[in-house]
């Protein structure tokens, strides 16, 4: 396994990586949630309106989707935050009309969350008719039920937000050669996120039934930690990010994919679930942290996924870049008050224990930047669970962890 350097170098990539962030990324970040805010404004529907302007209030994530721009060349990072920031504006928006009331809501999920892989297919194209239900040469078009009608009475909205994403991705020169990973990625989003949407006892079966059979061989992972993996937005960023470069190495592609799923996306759903188990408590919602029979097991198994993905992230090319992205999505969440509660605490030494030395600049920042928001905390990881039952109330006996997640 290569190793990071010593704390010079570490050092060095911190401070390149805020630079390049803040200075360079940033202020594009700001000017992208302006221009869509000002288009959500103009949706007519009120309540369309205010759910398009919540998604894009959830800055936490969509900032964090576009950190992934921070190391791409120069003369593409500007369409790869474009791209990176609708694609994220779409997920939340496609998340928040899903949670909606609906006779059909994982059925419903499945079509709003197939947005995802419209806005990755640069082939694809555009439906013929607008939110009043008119072709764009004016004449009647027929609905079969299959379109939500948010979508119906949205103005176009989610429909421009991939387009958006569309456009830029068919400037980056290796899009091609990432396309079908970030496809498969987007798949595994719509059918986990569809899924989390039932609420009846056979509905969380079959998620259950779904995760089991997601589960990578040699992993050992818990169906709800390969759950969490699958709904995570983040290998979709990294592709987007990587297809910047003037070429791809398939090897390189390969070994990304696997470091992201599942050991980086499991990580980062469980720790915005971590944040927000006190909120699903009052609501009903499925917690995924929640699953965990004990709290100690939940910090024993979130530091071992906090091992293994900052090891994968190692080995990858640029490993210290990567590192560095691992420590600052565990430094949003752990940054949130959330994570200083007393049920949270374990997990979150846990996981920092294992980030090492790059945890605390991380946590610096975003408390800062917390603060200097004037909010408690940026919500939204990307993955937003749902369910019927607290997890808690089942029985389940505590395991041994494999030996790739046993911690040394």
């Amino acid at each position: 396994m290569r190793r990071i350097g010593g704390r010079a170098a570490q050092t060095a990539v911190f401070a390149r990586a805020a630079s390049r962030y803040w200075l360079g990324v940033f202020p594009q970040v700001c000017r992208e949630l302006a221009r869509w805010r000002a288009r959500a404004g103009r949706i007519e529907d009120p309540v369309v309106q205010r759910l398009a302007l919540e998604a894009l209030g959830k800055r936490g994530n969509i900032e964090g989707a576009a950190a992934f721009a921070a190391f791409v060349p120069r003369a593409r990072r500007g369409a790869v935050v474009r791209a990176l920031v609708a694609y994220q504006a779409a997920y939340n928006h496609a998340d928040l009309l899903a949670e909606q009331p609906s006779e059909d809501p994982v059925g419903e999920g499945r079509r709003l969350h197939a947005a995802l892989l419209l806005a990755l297919d640069t082939g694809a194209a555009q439906p013929d008719h607008d939110h009043r239900g008119r072709r764009e040469d004016g004449a009647v078009a027929r609905h079969d039920g299959d379109e939500p009608r948010a979508l119906r009475d949205d103005g176009g909205y989610l429909r421009e937000l991939t387009a958006a994403c569309r456009a830029e991705l068919v400037t980056l020169p290796s899009y091609p050669a990432v396309a079908e990973p970030a496809r498969r990625a987007a798949a595994r989003i719509v059918c986990f996120q569809s899924m989390t949407l039932g609420r009846l006892p056979r509905e969380r079966a079959a998620l259950e039934r779904r995760a089991c059979a997601c589960v990578p061989p040699g992993t050992g992972l818990r169906w709800w930690e390969a759950a969490a993996a699958a709904g995570s937005s983040l290998l979709v960023h990294a592709l987007i990010a990587a297809a910047a470069e003037p070429t791809v190495d398939p090897r390189e592609l390969a070994a990304l994919e696997r470091a992201h799923f599942p050991w980086i996306g499991a990580l980062h759903s469980l720790l915005d679930s971590l944040v927000d188990e006190a909120e699903d408590a009052q609501t009903g919602q499925l917690s995924l942290v929640g699953c965990y029979p004990a709290a100690d097991e939940a910090a024993h198994r979130l530091g071992a996924l906090a091992a293994q993905a900052m090891r994968h992230a190692r080995e990858l090319p640029h490993g210290r870049r990567q590192a560095l992205l691992v420590a600052a999505i565990a430094g949003f969440y752990l940054s949130a008050p959330e994570a200083s509660a007393a049920n949270a605490l374990p997990v979150t030494r846990a996981v920092l224990e294992e980030i090492g030395g790059l945890a605390r600049p991380t946590l610096l920042i975003f408390r800062a930047r917390r603060v200097a928001s004037g909010s408690r905390r940026h919500s939204g990881a990307g993955f937003h669970t749902r369910g019927v039952l607290s997890p808690r109330h089942r029985s389940a006996s505590r395991t041994e962890l494999p030996p790739r997640l046993r911690r040394t």
